[in-house]
């Protein structure tokens, strides 16, 4: 297996990863990532393969010891279906989408561009930065509404959701774990409290639509509906925002402001997605001694699928590395794939279609005021800041 040293820290990966996945695939379909320790699958037929495999899953066959400092953190990913393998997951998931249904989430469609209206419209005309702007306040609005918690709190989910999700990040550091634990247990503290109050006094949101949920006999205990809050919030949010900011920058980039019309709308949601995805690493552990792709594997061994790689592979699309809204939509893997296919894609896609759509509609003279810098979040992939400028608002 070809091995390769780059640390996913190093500001020229950071800024354009795109070319060492590159060279990784030209040596085949996994290569071994020196920093990581692990093989990779960087072709989109190995990553594919690999997520459906179900000889390979989630939880690792020993589980780790978790240090003192960050058990708050760890009792929440014990509940969490990104965690989990049936049976478990099985139950856990069914119960989830009893209540999550695609039904629920179209109806939020005239809600999600109303927000994105009165966000656009209220963008500076001289500059601003649209992340902050716009791109974290949709979707976090979004699903506090969803959930039915406070939208006064959004600040609040904000900064629980970007310190929990520094666990993930390559530069993580042992502060950032303290404030990853500290979040996990305070995000935990007030929907203990809130999923009591719903238990007494029922609403029409999705924290009371989960506590009714029923499967076989079975329900949601409380701290499997305090990790499913959390884990709605913290993957859809991070993702949803990663994604509008590349979006949008793909799209001014290339002047493509007309792939935003209604009727190319999606097709541009789904070409963001291939070419700049929110999410470029995800692990799996081997439960039995296997081969994979000329490779074996023995049981306990743990490897990475390159999402952000699948995308740019040659034999998925022609001349991958081109920002083509206009192509016909290819099968990306940016929302995962088989057990674990992420369960708020239908969520992600409506609030970016709307939201592309509402924020080229409204600020039709939208320009990037200077050029876009990706943040040091891998395995996520996103900006730091986008600093645009726009013409006069459209009001009607």
């Amino acid at each position: 297996m070809h091995r390769l040293s780059r640390s996913p820290t190093d500001p020229g990966f950071v800024q354009n990863p795109y070319p060492f996945y590159d060279e990784a695939r030209a040596a085949g379909d996994l290569f071994f990532w020196e920093e990581y320790g692990m093989p990779m699958a960087v072709s989109h037929r190995a990553v594919s393969a690999i997520l459906k495999d179900r000889r390979l899953g989630r939880e690792p066959i020993t589980p780790p010891e978790v240090p003192p400092h960050l058990v708050p953190f760890y009792r929440i990913e014990d509940n969490s279906m990104l965690e989990l393998e049936p049976p478990r997951h099985t139950r856990l998931r069914a119960l989830v989408l009893r209540a999550f249904t695609s039904r629920r989430i179209a109806r939020l469609a005239p809600e999600i561009e109303e927000l994105a209206t009165t966000l656009a419209k209220a963008i500076h005309q001289e500059s601003a930065d649209l992340l902050p702007a716009f791109a974290e306040k949709l979707p976090v609005i979004v699903i506090a509404r969803l959930l039915g918690v406070p939208e006064a709190m959004a600040d609040q989910l904000l900064a629980w959701s970007h310190a929990m999700v520094g666990m993930y990040q390559a530069r993580r550091t042992h502060e950032m774990e303290l404030a990853a634990a500290g979040a996990a247990q305070a995000f935990s503290d007030f929907l203990r409290g809130y999923i009591d109050e719903r238990r007494a006094r029922p609403a029409d949101d999705l924290i009371t639509h989960m506590i009714a949920a029923e499967e076989d006999g079975e329900r949601l205990s409380t701290d499997e509906l305090i990790t499913t809050c959390i884990l709605l919030l913290n993957a859809g949010h991070e993702a949803t925002v990663h994604t509008i900011g590349n979006g949008v920058k793909a799209i001014l980039e290339n002047d493509a402001q007309s792939a935003t019309r209604p009727s190319a709308i999606d097709a541009t949601v789904e070409e963001v997605l291939r070419y700049d995805p929110p999410l470029h690493l995800f692990t799996r552990h081997v439960y039995e001694d296997i081969e994979l792709f000329g490779h074996s594997f023995r049981r306990g061994d743990q490897l990475g699928c390159l999402l952000g790689a699948a995308g740019r592979d040659p034999a998925l699309a022609p001349d991958p590395s081109r920002f083509d809204p206009t192509r016909k939509p290819v099968p990306h893997l940016a929302f995962g794939a088989g057990l674990h296919f992420c369960v708020g894609a239908p969520l992600a896609r409506l609030e970016l279609q709307i939201g592309l759509r509402t924020l080229f509609e409204r600020c039709p003279g939208l320009a990037l005021a200077e050029p876009p810098e990706y943040a040091d979040l891998y395995h996520f992939h996103g900006l730091s800041r986008l600093i645009v400028t726009r013409g006069p608002v459209l009001s009607a």
